[in-house]
C-alpha cells in the first residue's frame, strides 16, 4: 500500500487502542510454530499478531484473546529461511564454533561431549586455515538440533568443562 485510505488516521484514532512492534526473529518463530502446532502456514504480516503475544508485546494471560492470522502469500525457498530463522530463535537449532588442539583423538572426544547432551550435529566444518588459530590448533563449527536455549548453554558449559574454547 503506498498511500493509507482518507479514513485511516479517524478510524485508529477511534478504534486502536494500544500499537506494538515485533521484530523479524520474532515473526519467524510465531511462524514456525503455526506450522507447527496449528499446522498453519501464513505469511510474515499474517504472522505479527502471534508473534506479539509469544513474545509477550501485548498481556493476553488475563483475558481472551484472538489473533487474527491471514495471508500464506509466502515461497518454499523464503518458507525455508523463515523456519531455520525461527528455530534459532526458539533455541532449537545453534550454531557452536570452537578452537580444538590439532591431535589425534581430540575432535572425536568433543563431538562426544556434544553427542552425550542430546543435541543433533546436522552440520560441522573443521578447518585448519583459519587466521584465528595458531599452528596447532583447529576451528570447529558446528550445526546443532537441539531442545532450547538452556541446552545450548549446557551444550557450551560441558565444552569449557572439558577444555575446549567455545568462541562466540
Amino acid at each position: 500500500v503506498k498511500k493509507p485510505g482518507d479514513l485511516t488516521f479517524e478510524l485508529c484514532e477511534k478504534y486502536v487502542d494500544e500499537l506494538v512492534t515485533v521484530s523479524e526473529e520474532e515473526i519467524c518463530a510465531a511462524i514456525t510454530a503455526l506450522i507447527e502446532d496449528q499446522k498453519t502456514v501464513a505469511e510474515g504480516a499474517g504472522a505479527t499478531t502471534v508473534a506479539a503475544v509469544m513474545f509477550g508485546k501485548v498481556d493476553a494471560s488475563e483475558k481472551k484473546t484472538v489473533c487474527v492470522v491471514s495471508g500464506g502469500n509466502v515461497d518454499v525457498t523464503t518458507l525455508s529461511r523463515i523456519i531455520t530463522k525461527g528455530l534459532s530463535k526458539q533455541g532449537r537449532i545453534a550454531e557452536i564454533t570452537t578452537k580444538i588442539v590439532d591431535k589425534p583423538g581430540n575432535l572425536i572426544r568433543m563431538l562426544q561431549i556434544v553427542s552425550d547432551t542430546g543435541a543433533n550435529i546436522t552440520n560441522i566444518d573443521h578447518s585448519r586455515e583459519d587466521e584465528k588459530s595458531d599452528v596447532s590448533a583447529c576451528i570447529v563449527s558446528m550445526v546443532l538440533e537441539t531442545k532450547n536455549s538452556a541446552h545450548i548453554d549446557e551444550i557450551k558449559k560441558q565444552l569449557c568443562e572439558n577444555g575446549y574454547e567455545v568462541i562466540d
